[in-house]
C-alpha cells in the first residue's frame, strides 16, 4: 500500500509535491532535491512531459525515486500513448514497487515545444482510470488477455479545476473519474480559499464521496502570477496576492535585497496550507513549486506540518 494511501485513509494530513524530468538523460538534480523531500512528504508526484514539452519520461523519474527510497506517483496522460503503451508502462511501474498513479488526458501538442508530434488521445483521463479498474478486476490486459501473474492493485487519482465556469461541468467530470476507479483527487493551484470552498460544497452536494487534496503554487514573482491568470486555464490568482508580490519586488529592489518575492510567495503558500489543516478543509496538500522543490521543506515547516 502506498505512503500516500495510508495517509488519506488513516486521517493523517497529506502532504505531496511535485517533479519534472529533466529535458535530458540526467538525473542528478531531480535526485538531490528528492533527497531534501524524503520523509517530508508522503509522496512526489512526476510530471509526464507536461504543458506537452518534451521531457525525459514520468516512469524514467519514478523508478529512480523509488530506488532512492522516495515514493513516487506515476503521471500518465493519453496524449502520447494509446491504451496498449499506457497499460505497458503500468506494468512496468508495478514491476519497481510503484502502485500510485494520476491519471490526466494531457495538454496538446500544439501548445508544447514539439509542435510537430501527433496527439494520440485513444483514452482521456476517465478512459485510463476505467481501462486500469478493468484490469485490477479482471486481471486481464486492454484485450481481454489474462496478464502472467494477475494484475497490480494501484492506487488511483485524477485532477480536477475547482476554478472553472461552468462549474456543473467540472463536477461532471469529477464524477466520471470517481465511478471510473480515482480514489483520490488534487486540484489545480489554489490561491483563494473561499472559492475552493465554494467547490468543496458544490462537490459534497453532489454526493461525490472521494478525498480531494488542494494544489499549492508558491509564486516566485508578480509576473509568473500575472502569466497564469492569462495562460494556465483554472487558475486565478487574486489582484490582491498580485500587488503584494509586486510590492515586495520593489522593496527588495529599494533595499538592494534579492528574493523578497520569493519568499513571501512561500509564506503566502505556507499560510494557505496551515489554514486548510486547521480549518479541516482538504484532507491534505499538493505542493507544485514547479522547479524550486528545495523550497518544499522550508513551506511546509512554515505551515506547521512536521
Amino acid at each position: 500500500m502506498s505512503e500516500l494511501q495510508k495517509a488519506l485513509e488513516s486521517g493523517i494530513f497529506a502532504v505531496t509535491a511535485e517533479m519534472a524530468p529533466p529535458k535530458g538523460f540526467g538525473f542528478s538534480e531531480q535526485l538531490e532535491a528528492a533527497q531534501l523531500l524524503r520523509g517530508k512528504v508522503h509522496a512526489v508526484n512526476v510530471t509526464d512531459m507536461q504543458s506537452a514539452c518534451l521531457k525525459a519520461s514520468s516512469l524514467g523519474l519514478c523508478a529512480h525515486l523509488r530506488q532512492a527510497g522516495v515514493e513516487p506517483i506515476l503521471q500518465i496522460t493519453g496524449r502520447d500513448r494509446n491504451r496498449m503503451a499506457i497499460m505497458a508502462d503500468v506494468l512496468s511501474a508495478a514491476s519497481f514497487g510503484i502502485d500510485t498513479v494520476l491519471a490526466l488526458t494531457g495538454d496538446h501538442p500544439a501548445v508544447g515545444d514539439c509542435k510537430q508530434a501527433k496527439p494520440v488521445y485513444d483514452l482521456d483521463s476517465v478512459g485510463i482510470l476505467h481501462m486500469l479498474s478493468e484490469m485490477e478486476a479482471t486481471g486481464a490486459d486492454c484485450g481481454g488477455n489474462p496478464l502472467s501473474g494477475g494484475a497490480p492493485q494501484l492506487f488511483k487519482g485524477a485532477a480536477v479545476t475547482p476554478v472553472y465556469e461552468p462549474l456543473f461541468l467540472q463536477i461532471n467530470k469529477l464524477r466520471q473519474k470517481v465511478e471510473a476507479g480515482a480514489r483520490y483527487i488534487q486540484t489545480q493551484g489554489i490561491f483563494d480559499l473561499d472559492s475552493l470552498k465554494r467547490f468543496l460544497e458544490a462537490v459534497d452536494n453532489a454526493g461525490i464521496k472521494v478525498p480531494i487534496m488542494a494544489g499549492i503554487i508558491p509564486l516566485k514573482s508578480a509576473g509568473m502570477a500575472r502569466f497564469m491568470n492569462e495562460n494556465v486555464p483554472g487558475i486565478a490568482v487574486p489582484d490582491e496576492t498580485i500587488a503584494r508580490m509586486a510590492a515586495a519586488a520593489e522593496e527588495g529592489k529599494a533595499k538592494g535585497v534579492k528574493g523578497l518575492p520569493v519568499k513571501l510567495g512561500m509564506e503566502i503558500a505556507a499560510e494557505m496550507i496551515a489554514a486548510i489543516r486547521a480549518e479541516n478543509i482538504c484532507p491534505g496538500v499538493h505542493v507544485m513549486a514547479i522547479g524550486a522543490e528545495r523550497n518544499v521543506p522550508a513551506i511546509l515547516e512554515m505551515a506547521g506540518i512536521k
